[in-house]
């Protein structure tokens, strides 16, 4: 796949990785970002430092701009007639989605609608998109599945992401738009988000403040570590999703389409229960966390898990790396970052 690729969200988390995995391997990335408020802004700007930094040479260019600004982004695939576009700006958070609802419309309804029709407009060659494992709502059948409904949101940020793949397969069938879905698994990592537990969890503990444990510690969550996630991105990227020749209409699939629309899993497949979890911390910072217990909160599940085989049969890839080691990765970092 030759030509730019366009990466949204490419101050975040997952965006920021991506964009630099892609910029090392040789590639031209636009990257965008509307570096808003939702948490401290210092740390996408240091996230786009840090590119800057390790790619030097690279042919990068980051535009600050919001995709839900439709005459923006119109110009903005105009201008950059991207070959490929990796979409993974969002307003993320579930709990934020219970008291800014809008903040979701806005970002995640309209700025997707924004992107397909940059993707439809310039003919891109391939979209990837994130999805969330927070599709499968209140699904008790562990692992999840591609094939198994989502009919059950229990948030509205798990509704968006669950309209994002409607969207984006009506769009492969009206236009021929390749596009593939990812639904990610409790990513965590060094550069993570500070409203993650990961990173709440690790300042309370090194501040000998208490930490927030939600249901009674009886949860369990597949935590993804970051490189797994990249590796799985850019595998998806280089292998445009194609329409399924088993696919049958009288009997359909929700994990197959005839269109050109793919959705998969990236997890570990390997769920982790919270308190270990939370003992892996305490382990590589060397403290014993205070823990505070409390009841579910609305609109978090009890517990994840991913298959992945339909991604592994498409692209040879699972992620693998274990809680132990991921944990210590961002233990370090994390010192670092902070001066710990």
């Amino acid at each position: 796949m030759s030509g730019s690729i366009l990466v949204t969200g490419a101050a975040g988390f997952i965006g920021s990785a991506v964009s630099e995995r892609l910029l090392l391997g040789g590639a031209y990335v636009v990257g965008i970002d509307n570096l808003n408020t939702y948490y401290d802004p210092a740390l996408k700007r240091a996230r786009l430092h840090r590119i800057q930094r390790h790619c030097p040479t690279a042919e990068w260019d980051f535009i600050e701009q919001d995709v839900a600004d439709r005459e923006a982004m119109a110009q903005l695939f105009e201008t950059v007639a991207p070959k490929a576009v990796i979409h993974l700006a969002a307003q993320a958070g579930v709990r934020y989605s219970l008291a800014n609802p809008g903040a979701y419309v806005h970002s995640n309804l309209i700025g997707f609608g924004h992107i397909l029709e940059g993707c439809r407009h310039q003919k891109v060659e391939h979209l990837v998109y994130a999805s969330s494992s927070s599709v499968y709502g209140g699904n008790r059948n562990l692992p999840f599945t591609e094939s198994q409904p989502v009919n059950h949101p229990v948030s509205l940020y798990a509704a968006t992401k669950k309209a994002n793949e409607l969207m984006a397969h009506s769009y492969s069938h009206l236009y021929e738009l390749p596009a593939t879905g990812l639904r990610f698994f409790t990513v965590y990592g060094p550069w993570g988000r500070p409203d993650m537990a990961p990173m709440l969890f690790a300042k309370a503990i090194l501040a000998g403040e208490p930490i927030r444990v939600f249901n009674n510690g009886d949860m369990s969550r597949d935590f993804t570590y970051i490189d797994d996630i990249v590796e799985g991105v850019i595998r998806v990227l280089n292998k445009p999703a194609t329409a399924c020749a088993s696919f049958n209409p009288a009997s359909p699939d929700a994990a197959r389409s005839w269109a050109p629309h793919r959705i998969f899993n990236i997890g570990n497949s390997n769920p982790t229960r919270l308190l270990d979890f939370i003992a892996a911390l305490e382990q590589s910072f060397g403290y014993e966390a205070i823990k505070q217990f409390e009841p579910m909160q609305p609109g978090d599940v009890q517990a994840t898990a991913a298959d992945t085989h339909l991604l592994e049969e498409w692209i040879g890839f699972r992620p693998s790396t274990s809680i132990v080691q991921g944990v210590s990765r961002f233990a370090e970092w994390y010192r670092e970052f902070y001066g710990y």
